[in-house]
């Protein structure tokens, strides 16, 4: 059995400072005002427009882009993501997914709960940790023991752990990403959720600053 920490991955290529996804959504935007006179080459103009949106509350108009991001996450920390409904999906499906061939290790991967990571190592001697891991690798037993019995992927599932990793890559607009970052970032939110989405705004607010600047976390 292998562990791993959560991650992310920006699938969809931003430009230096997010120009060209801001001239796209001031080319469109422009249309409401008829203002397309206005438009600049160098995207100074659409830094402002989208700005203007923004603070005003427009944020229709950033509907038209949208960015793709794969997490890689543990199967519940997916099932909260997937509560975002403005938003495509695709996900690794253990339906299909024989863990005990060799292109997957003849392992399952489990992703490492940031309550057991204390920034300086994992807790390994904690009890609850070692009954945790314990219980992956009874669980990745089972599995293995369902599947030689003659059990298809989709039935020997049912008995993989809620921490096993999966692969999830969702395609939303900015309005909706904002909308995302706003929830799951959120003190409230699940910390293993903080754990990739804090990360993951800080990143874009350094590609696409216009667009996420003005979301603040608390209490990282």
């Amino acid at each position: 059995m292998k562990i791993i920490k959560p991650s992310y991955e920006i699938l969809t290529p931003i430009s230096d400072g997010g120009i060209k996804e801001l001239q796209h959504i001031e080319k469109i935007g422009r249309v409401c005002y008829k203002s397309e006179d206005r438009i600049t080459d160098d995207g100074e103009s659409a830094k402002k427009f989208v700005k203007m949106l923004i603070s005003n509350g427009h944020e229709a108009m950033i509907e038209h882009s949208s960015l793709s991001v794969k997490f890689v996450v543990d199967r519940g920390v997916s099932h909260e993501l997937v509560r975002h409904r403005i938003a495509s999906f695709a996900q690794e499906s253990t339906r299909y997914c024989n863990y005990s061939k060799d292109k997957f290790g003849n392992e399952i991967t489990v992703i490492l709960p940031c309550f057991f990571d204390t920034g300086m190592g994992v807790l390994s001697n904690s009890l609850v940790y070692q009954e945790w891991k314990l219980a992956c690798e009874c669980a990745e037993e089972r599995y293995f023991n369902l599947l030689k019995m003659g059990a298809t992927p989709q039935q020997a599932r049912t008995v993989l752990p809620n921490s096993l990793k999966t692969e999830i890559t969702i395609t939303a607009n900015y309005r909706e990403w904002r909308n995302f970052f706003k929830l799951r970032t959120a003190e409230a939110s699940h910390p293993q959720m903080r754990e990739v989405t804090i990360p993951l705004l800080k990143e874009l607010k350094t590609l696409i600053p216009i667009i996420f600047d003005d979301i603040e976390v608390k209490n990282e």
